[in-house]
């Protein structure tokens, strides 16, 4: 996937690790940087020494790890002016201390006061010291500035109690960092995504639904959330975990999605119905588990079609809709976009390697008018971030 565009890809990033037990941590983030495409550099403070070795983040990140601000005196002005953004995980309640009063003792202090661009701080510490007043008004000075928070969670802590201090999550601020440098062309759009399958009851136990695991969709919910736009997303069922930063709604039925439409619509500048919702529905739901049979007759009507519903709006959004089929059947897509009074559809044809249900990557052909534009196998990411540019064109 060479043609891929990935944020990270050739960033300089400049790590700051400090004293606290998810030190440990900061080597899968290392790796996941470095899988993006991107240079990390690491400075350890002293207390950091204690949890994770220098030797073992040298080695992950391939340079020479940083730690003392005399080994080499201009450092503190060389590591930061080469670096495209600076992440500090896990963020002690001490550096962010620090930094939040200009104090600059030790190489990794020193950097973040010389450094201009982006800064990401991934706080970690016990319950007790987050929620000190103290602490609070030195975040909240570092936050007026513009430095940007990721986490903490809330959870079991290294001392054993529960509470919010536990370190996001390494995809939580990887997608922090794509963020930061994200080009923010969709800030002034409210992007409604729908994502999923549904699911259609035949009785409490048994429904028809489909193979969507939601992928997609969660991909430009968070490509356009990565971009500047407020993201409402609604789901069917799905076992992803909930994009961090979106409006998020849960449904199970095409008449529960078609609702749940239908309410956010009159605020969104966008609709974008990536999910597969089930095109029809049991007419009448049993109320008790239906008995074993030898033949079961189902009478199925129409779900209610919910982009044929948002194009027949006076003042509708801009609208995506998705084709998916078996075979490269574009002239539906292309008489669905007409019909149903669509700005953009995007076809995929389910039978081809790379392109089906449940995997990681896409074929898509978008459609527009009379033009055709033709994807090779890519990341859903990717594709997200296609679909997004052809729509920011579009509407420029």
């Amino acid at each position: 996937m060479k043609n891929e565009r990935k944020v990270l890809r050739n960033k300089s990033i400049l790590l700051g690790v400090t004293g606290g037990v998810a030190a440990y941590k900061s080597l899968d983030l290392i790796r996941r940087l470095r899988e993006e495409g991107s240079s990390v550099k690491v400075i350890m403070t002293g207390a950091a020494k204690n949890f994770a070795t220098p030797l073992s983040l040298e080695v992950a990140s391939g340079h020479r790890v940083c730690a003392d601000i005399f080994s080499d005196p201009m450092s503190h002005i060389t590591l930061p002016a080469d670096a495209d953004i600076f992440v500090i995980a896990p963020a002690t309640a001490n550096i962010i201390g620090k930094f939040a009063n200009g104090i600059a003792d030790d190489l990794l202090s020193t950097c973040l006061l010389s450094f201009r661009g982006k800064i990401v701080i991934a706080p970690a510490m016990n319950w007790r010291m987050y929620e000190n007043p103290v602490f609070r008004k030195n975040l909240k000075t570092l936050l007026s500035l513009g430095v940007i928070q990721v986490g903490p969670e809330k959870g079991s802590l290294a001392c054993g109690e529960e509470g919010i201090g536990k370190m996001a999550d390494v995809p939580d601020i990887i997608e922090s960092l794509k963020s930061a440098l994200a080009n923010k062309d969709l800030l002034n759009e409210n992007i409604l995504v729908t994502a999923g399958p549904t699911r259609e009851y035949l009785d409490p136990v048994r429904f028809l639904s489909n193979r969507s695991s939601g992928k997609m969709g969660y991909a430009i919910a968070r490509a356009a959330l990565r971009r500047g736009a407020e993201v409402t997303l609604i789901s069917g069922p799905s076992s992803l975990d909930k994009p961090k930063g979106v409006h998020f709604i849960s449904v199970e039925t095409a008449w529960d999605m078609f609702n749940a439409v239908a309410g956010e619509l009159p605020s969104s500048t966008v609709l974008i119905m990536a999910a597969a919702v089930s095109d029809f529905t049991p007419a009448k739901m049993s109320q008790k588990k239906l008995e074993k049979s030898e033949k079961l007759i189902l009478h199925l009507e129409r779900s209610p079609d919910i982009i044929a519903a948002a194009g027949k709006k006076k003042k509708k959004p801009f609208i995506i809709g998705f084709a998916a089929e078996t075979g490269r059947k574009t002239e539906n897509a292309r008489k669905k976009l007409k019909e149903k009074n669509m700005d953009m559809i995007i076809f995929n044809d389910v039978t081809e390697a790379g392109a089906g249900f449940d995997v990681d990557t896409n074929k898509v052909v978008i459609i527009e008018g009379e033009k055709e534009i033709s994807l090779p196998v890519l990341s859903k990411d990717a594709v997200a971030d296609a679909i997004l540019d052809r729509m920011v064109k579009i509407r420029a």
